[in-house]
């Protein structure tokens, strides 16, 4: 009689830390994204330096329009999707921006320019932490800064948007583009931080336009505008945190990986991301 030496099953290998996918977790930033939360860090600090002080901030007056104008529109936008009437529109890098309403929902229209400014700059923030998506947005960016020419009459400001909109251009063919993400990333942070300029500007130096925060103090009699306005800095504060942490999550790419997806077309490339999801 032979007897069989029957071996245990072998069971499938356990997973462990040391596996590739696995060393680096996907809400650890790698070395370059560190950088890019420095540089938030310390862009935030430039632009609220660049924002209030005299002389100085004319320097940033294109880019102060772009900002002002987008929040403006957000609430031209809600105003008219709640059935209201505007009756004037100002853009202004010196005395901030004002919409006058008539009629819709008050507490919609005010809300959206802060939301509004929010979600388009955690769409600039994204594309510091990735190429593609910084070319892709320059493209708004470059519409952006050229629309409120309409309105102004300043040589200077005339001048620095062509100077910005030609260094627009430029960053598509420094580095592989690399220095178009951190262009993005400016425009990132002066937009999902607006409140703290805008509340700024009214607290501290006294624009003519009232911020948002005040506005909502009129609205509601009941709660002050401090409150007000630290209720949105909090909120801001909290999206830019999320949106940090969506793009160190989808966008692991190294500099090499980017500067190999920059020689390819961007809408192509988004195009095929979009349907690979």
């Amino acid at each position: 009689m032979t007897s069989t030496v029957s071996l245990p099953p072998i069971a499938p290998p356990m997973p462990t830390l040391a596996s590739p996918s696995s060393s680096n977790p996907p809400l650890t930033p790698t070395s370059d994204q560190v950088v890019v939360l420095y540089v938030i860090i310390a862009m935030a600090v430039i632009i609220f330096g660049f924002w209030n002080v005299p002389v100085v901030r004319n320097l940033i007056n294109p880019l102060k329009l772009f900002t002002i104008g987008w929040h403006e529109l957000c609430h031209v936008t809600a105003a008219i999707l709640s059935g209201g009437r505007i009756l004037k529109i100002t853009i202004d890098p010196h005395v901030g921006g004002a919409t006058i309403v008539e009629g819709g929902s008050p507490w919609f229209t005010l809300s959206s320019g802060y939301i509004g400014s929010t979600l388009l700059g955690g769409a600039f923030l994204i594309a510091g932490w990735d190429t593609l998506v910084a070319k892709i947005l320059s493209f708004v960016l470059g519409v952006g800064l050229v629309i409120p020419l309409v309105l102004v009459r300043d040589k200077l400001t005339i001048v620095l948007t062509i100077g910005y909109e030609a260094m627009l251009i430029g960053f598509w063919f420094i580095d592989h583009a690399q220095a178009l993400r951190w262009y993005c990333l400016f425009i990132g942070v002066m937009n999902i931080l607006f409140v703290v300029w805008d509340v700024a500007d009214d607290r501290f130096f006294h624009k003519t336009n009232d911020s948002d925060a005040t506005q909502f103090s009129l609205l509601f009699p009941r709660i002050p505008a401090h409150v007000w306005a630290t209720f949105w800095i909090i909120f801001q504060l909290i999206c830019l945190a999320g949106f940090c942490l969506l793009g160190i999550f989808a966008f692991k790419l190294s500099k090499e990986e980017m500067d190999a997806q920059a020689g390819m077309h961007p809408w192509f490339l988004a195009l095929r991301r979009l349907l690979a999801d």
